[in-house]
């Protein structure tokens, strides 16, 4: 198992941030690759033709690494929303079909397939989270439900990996290999996973896959990243810029307007994706993540909180069983009659960083905390649980 790297950050001693899910903080590492960036863009005549290639495609092949997959497949976009409306660009959906969404969803997964319903005359059929199933059954019920909703009229399944309130583990094989019965395409948003938790597009395939970079990527704002399947790779991008056409790497001959797009995936990417700053910075942090694994932070998570839970259980609150969830995002729901407020007291008395979503707190751990963040916030859940 890899050592906490509290030492990697510069995070505030006076804070216990078990909030990743919200937004990474930046290592070390990330940081200099920043300042070193911002500094070299203070002479831009040392800018050179192929420095608005040699990092992005950098990017691409670290990340096709660390989800399994090929730098061809791989697009850069500013926003999950960009990449999603990329995908929804490229789909055909017919009236008396619909477009699949779980309860909840993240609304930049959410609001392109509204309109595309809208101006399509399609349906949405949402899948909502059951209720007062037992935590333990909600995991199989919640896949067993979007199981069923699957079928012939069924467009678009566009789902997250793991839910991003409270961290539910959907199981992203079994729902491809249903799209792959009826025909429909299968879209992931990997922002509260990749990179976290271990995933392979070479075992799930699925139709494209988006994640932003801001979160367990550990890179920048403003920088997300897409895997597009084979339906996609002949696609029409949602903008005409200099970069994605065929041969742009000749500069002298971008006069010479070509029709033809850059191969694979590149032809998505977004205008201006050579960003001299963020582009450094969000390639140090894959390279930081890909050295960590994915497989090693779960193991990191769950040994740092396991040793906890039955605390937060018998505080009175619910917590859903590790095989359900993520080990690196996990909610826990109020004791009947407890006041949200109170909690987010005890914890801002405390110097606990998390969030709440819907009805639940949403704890994101990762490899800069250690057992004494962990107490801060079981102090706080028990204080609040007792007031």
């Amino acid at each position: 198992m890899i050592p906490c790297q509290k030492h990697s950050f510069s995070l505030d001693p006076s804070v216990h941030y078990l909030n990743c899910a919200y937004m990474s903080p930046l290592s070390r590492k990330v940081e200099e690759a920043g300042i070193a960036a911002v500094r070299g863009k203070r002479t831009p005549s040392f800018v050179q033709p192929s420095d608005f290639f040699d990092v992005p495609s950098r990017v691409k092949r670290t990340f096709a690494s660390l989800i399994d997959g090929h730098a061809e497949h791989v697009s850069i976009f500013p926003s999950v929303s960009y990449g999603i409306a990329t995908v929804a660009n490229n789909l055909t959906v017919k009236p008396g079909q619909h477009i699949l969404l779980l309860h909840e969803q993240f609304p930049s997964n959410v609001y392109t397939w509204l309109r595309l319903a809208e101006s399509s005359g399609a349906d949405i059929k949402t899948i909502f989270r059951p209720e007062g199933a037992d935590l333990s059954e909600i995991h199989a019920a919640w896949n067993e439900a979007i199981i069923r909703g699957i079928d012939t009229t069924t467009a678009v399944v566009a789902v997250p990996i793991v839910h991003w309130a409270d961290g539910t583990l959907f199981d992203m094989k079994a729902i491809r290999q249903k799209t792959r019965e009826v025909g429909a395409a299968l879209v992931i948003d990997g922002t509260q996973s990749i990179g976290a938790l271990p995933f392979s597009v070479t075992d799930v395939e699925p139709d494209a896959l988006i994640t932003a970079g801001y979160k367990w990527l550990f890179g920048p704002y403003s920088c997300a990243l897409g895997w597009m399947g084979p339906r996609f790779l002949n696609g029409t991008p949602i903008e005409e810029n200099w970069i994605n056409r065929k041969g742009s790497e000749q500069f002298a001959g971008l006069v010479d307007y070509e029709p033809d797009y850059q191969p694979g995936a590149a032809r998505f990417d977004v205008g201006e994706k050579s960003n001299f700053v963020l582009m450094p910075m969000l390639l140090a942090a894959l390279e930081q993540v890909l050295a960590w694994t994915p497989d090693a932070i779960q193991d990191y998570t769950g040994a740092l909180m396991r040793p906890f839970e039955d605390r937060i259980r018998n505080a009175g609150y619910e917590l859903a069983p590790e095989q359900t969830r993520g080990a690196h995002l996990f909610g826990i729901r109020l004791p009947g009659g407890q006041r949200i407020d109170t909690v987010r007291e005890a914890m801002s008395d405390r110097g606990v960083s998390v969030s709440v979503r819907g009805n639940a707190i949403r704890i994101a751990p990762h490899v800069y905390n250690d057992e004494e963040d962990v107490v801060a916030l079981v102090d706080a859940l028990e204080h609040a649980s007792s007031a």
